[in-house]
């Protein structure tokens, strides 16, 4: 385990921190300091896929000693390592202004994290709204500390077959290249601490990412002293073999609180988000009970300081294991307890489940005072799953509130739509974002300067899009239709409609495909032709997601489409940031009410693309009719899926197409740019990591912070 500075060849010691500033993730969000890394080298900085770490590993020497005595170089290098020394001095930021005196840390424990695409230890919405939360508490000055796992080999590599169905591979993260810094021991040893598991001992060592001034630690068993099947267990994340995730869920809640305590680290308060984390509340409370608190003071000491928050509505979503599984991989932890064999798997026992499951979220809800949905619906939908765990309530009683996701503006934002917020606004106006009616003044934009920035991002789009078939084509791809599926045949002034996300078949990526006929007169129309770009990855266990996946490549394979629709193999968070800043419009069709939230239309909205949804997630409360377009309910006796096509085509066909093809004479469409404004206007005010984190520290952390308990009843057990 070495740290990635040691890889990089060559600094001259005029910009010896450069190291400093590549092996913390702040870079990513700060536009001084990508300007200044793309200086150091334009066109490997995007052959690196914007990884500061290798372009440092890869330039040329030479080039490195003439920034470093390039006076232009150098004035920004020194401005941005001005501002990075501010960012990590937390006493003057928000959170040390309003609540000097709540110090301790809050411990936040997630299975994934999506923090940059060189780091891809993450499989979608989750990581990344994880990783969000995260660069936001870093700019907020809340002292986070994260919790997750290392996936030495990630979530997977999508390729497809000629035939359009989804193969997965793996490629080793290589450490070298990435900003993790090993955890070692004070002699130097990777294993910080040993777990018990599957009655043998398994050693446990830990990474350390840097977002900012937040420190996340991945949990790692690759090491030499565990057993092969043991060095496997931190490989891969979301794997189909059910022992082995259960597993991991124990490594990353045990093992996690015994790593902070390690080294530690107090914390005020533990956020547990979705249930995977949910062996992080059990573990507390055998600390607890193993010091002779009695079991229920101990949960409730545990209630008081807990935070939950749940992701989805799907069942699926919800892990459950087999109790004997549970018993083989805990072992007698009970006992530790004061429990006996039943009551422990009574904690993870859903009232009206299978009694023989132990069930994660149940678990959460059991030991977590506050809980929360990540968007108004779906805290309505909780409620409703799950009040049989509140015998006698209805469900509008169930004590389940909501925290609507958001998406860090630094990240998600366009360079270009920031640096033109700063020319109306003035510089510093990202620190006023949360000011009153701030949003307001964007509705003042120039025109013509939105519409031609969107009309750049536009072109980098279908840059990206060739160059990166050009690519697969040099390196694996033998078939030449790839070119075409890859989208080498768009047109980069057609309607330009993007659909990223996971293949989950409740997303209906194939919905718009099912208007056969209608759907190819609305792309190929010589006059204003429509284009759509399709891109995102099936669970490697979901086989009708990977079915919906095929349908779409193979559309984008036929000839009828006139090479109108593309699909991007290998969705991750690089060709996100293309995706949500180049499109048109942004389509999202889950069939309600299925989507928790869905953070992806925020982050286009952010760069002012208007989003056409289902009324579900975020849209249900973000749709104010001059942001986009909703897809109205279907009627309790109308087939929703035939309705929410017929309404679909009928806004595309007589709303959307005609009014971003109205052009004036200057050949802006107005009504259209108009509503890119309402966006911007709408996810700034309402839909950032800043809002919602805020909201968090101020429901959720302080008061568990402070040892309070809500006046809710807990869960039956």
């Amino acid at each position: 385990m070495t740290s990635p500075a040691l890889f990089i060849p060559y600094l001259p010691e005029r910009i010896q921190g450069l190291a400093t500033v590549a092996t913390n993730l702040w870079w990513s969000w700060h536009i001084g300091a990508r300007e200044l890394f793309r200086s150091v080298d334009a066109n490997l900085w995007q052959r690196s896929r914007h990884n500061p770490l290798e372009l440092l590993q890869r330039v040329d020497p030479a080039r490195l000693q003439v920034c470093a005595q390039d006076p232009e170089f150098l004035r920004l290098y020194d401005e941005v390592l001005a501002a990075f020394e501010r960012a990590m001095d937390r006493s003057g930021s928000w959170y040390a202004r309003l609540h000097p005196g709540a110090g301790r840390p809050i411990a936040y424990f997630c299975a994934e994290f999506a923090l940059h695409n060189s780091i891809p230890v993450y499989s979608g919405g989750l990581g990344v709204l994880a990783g969000d939360h995260c660069k936001e508490a870093s700019d907020l000055g809340v002292p986070l500390v994260a919790v997750g796992l290392f996936y030495v080999k990630g979530y997977f590599d999508q390729r497809i077959r000629a035939d359009g169905w989804q193969e997965d591979s793996d490629e080793v993260i290589s450490t070298t290249t990435t900003p993790l810094t090993p955890v070692l021991g004070p002699d130097g040893d990777p294993s910080l601490l040993t777990l018990r598991t599957a009655d043998r001992d398994l050693a446990i060592g830990a990474w350390r990412l840097a977002a900012g001034g937040v420190s996340v630690y991945l949990l790692d068993t690759d090491l030499e002293r565990n057993a092969p099947q043991d060095r496997e267990l931190s490989h891969k994340l979301y794997t189909g073999n059910a022992e082995l995730r259960l597993k991991q869920e124990w490594i990353l809640g045990v093992g996690g609180v015994r790593l902070l305590r390690t080294l530690g680290i107090d914390p005020a308060v533990w956020h547990a988000n979705e249930g995977h984390a949910a062996f992080m509340l059990v573990e507390r409370l055998r600390e607890l009970t193993a010091a002779g608190v009695p079991f229920d003071e101990g949960v409730r000491k545990i209630r008081a300081t807990s935070v939950f928050t749940t992701h989805t509505p799907v069942a699926a979503g919800h892990d459950t294991f087999p109790f004997h599984d549970v018993e083989r991989v805990a072992g007698p932890f009970w006992n530790e307890m004061g429990m006996d064999r039943d009551a422990f798997a009574r904690l993870g026992r859903h009232p009206a489940g299978d009694p023989g499951q132990y069930h994660m979220t149940v678990i959460a809800l059991r030991l977590s005072g506050r809980v929360n949905g990540v968007a108004a619906r779906h805290e309505r939908e909780s409620r409703r799953i799950w009040r049989e765990l509140w015998p006698g309530r209805d469900a509008g009683h169930v004590p389940i509130r909501h925290v609507t996701n958001g998406v860090h503006l630094g990240t998600w934002m366009a360079q270009r739509i920031r640096l033109l917020l700063a020319e109306h606004f003035g510089d510093d106006w990202e620190e006023r974002q949360s000011e009153p009616k701030f949003w307001d003044c964007v509705l003042g934009l120039d025109d013509q300067k939105l519409w031609r920035t969107h009309e750049r991002l536009r072109q980098v789009l279908h840059s990206y899009i060739r160059e990166d078939a050009r690519h697969r084509w040099r390196d694996y791809w033998k078939d030449p239709a790839k070119l075409a599926v890859a989208g080498t045949l768009l047109s980069p002034t057609a309607l330009t409609i993007g659909f990223a996300r996971r293949f989950a078949t409740y997303k209906r990526a194939d919905l718009v495909l099912r208007a056969g006929e209608r759907l190819r007169r609305l792309l190929v129309n010589p006059r204003r032709p429509v284009q759509l770009v399709f891109a995102g990855k099936a669970h490697p266990a979901d086989e009708p997601g990977k079915g919906v996946l095929q349908r779409v490549y193979l559309a984008a394979e036929d000839p009828q489409y006139m090479g109108r629709i593309a699909f991007i193999e290998d969705y991750e968070l690089h060709l996100a940031h293309q995706l949500v800043q180049g499109v048109d419009l942004w389509l999202n069709v889950p069939r309600v009410p299925l989507e928790a939230c869905g953070t992806s239309g925020m982050k286009a909205a952010l760069n002012g693309v208007p989003q056409l949804s289902t009324l579900d997630g975020w849209w249900a409360e973000g749709y104010t009719g001059a942001n986009g377009w909703a897809i109205p309910l279907a009627g309790p006796d109308q087939d929703p899926d035939e309705s929410d096509i017929e309404h679909l085509f009928a806004l595309l066909e007589h709303e959307v197409v005609p009014r971003f093809y109205d052009r004036d004479a200057r050949g802006i469409p107005v009504q259209w740019v108009t509503m890119m404004k309402h966006a911007i206007r709408t996810a700034g005010e309402r839909f950032t990591a800043r809002r919602m984190l805020r909201q968090y520290v101020d429901e959720y952390y302080l008061p568990a912070a402070s040892g309070s308990l809500p006046d809710d009843d807990p869960p039956t057990a």
